[in-house]
């Protein structure tokens, strides 16, 4: 019985280092717990509110863009042309004119100007005060052009007798209006 009482301590030895090594039975991770769903109220801040910006004074708008009208090349030469025509009291031709550099530039109110010149030295003076609405209609930011325009219509109004609305349109011209 030696032999076994002497091999006991050694047996429990590796029955102990065995044991040590051997790991442990398999066991799942548990389930993750349950997220509570979200609440409906806003988070509270906790920040205090800023103090109020004192109001910032706003620029005037801008000014109104004045631009005056200028004529083309082309147009120029026209309304040369037109103007020799009208001093030699060729109307028919010098209207001619004046209609070419308007199919050239149908916007510049100058050329409908230039026509309601035509216009009235022929004696026309309604079509006259026409083609200054026209052109003062086109005219609006330019001062000059829009200041030409009423002008003529103060002319063609005056030549048929309306001189309350011609006094009206000069004072428009003057810009008083």
């Amino acid at each position: 019985m030696i032999t076994w009482q002497r091999k006991l301590p050694s047996l429990v030895a590796v029955l102990v280092v065995s044991a040590c090594a051997v790991p442990p039975p398999y066991r799942a991770p548990a389930p993750p717990a349950p997220v509570p769903p979200p609440t409906q109220e806003p988070p509270v801040e906790t920040r205090p509110a800023p103090a109020p910006e004192p109001p910032v004074e706003q620029p005037p708008p801008p000014a109104p863009v004045v631009r005056e009208p200028v004529l083309s090349a082309a147009s120029r030469a026209l309304v040369s042309q037109a103007q020799i025509q009208l001093q030699s009291k060729n109307y028919p031709v010098a209207a001619s004119s004046i209609e070419r550099a308007l199919r050239i530039e149908p916007d510049n109110p100058l050329l409908w100007i230039e026509l309601g010149k035509v216009r009235q030295a022929e004696g026309n003076y309604v079509q006259a005060e026409n083609m200054g609405r026209k052109a003062a209609s086109m005219s609006v930011n330019a001062p000059r052009a829009n200041s030409s325009a009423w002008t003529l219509i103060a002319e063609s109004l005056r030549a048929r007798g309306k001189n309350s609305e011609a006094q009206e349109a000069l004072l428009r011209a003057q810009g008083v209006r």
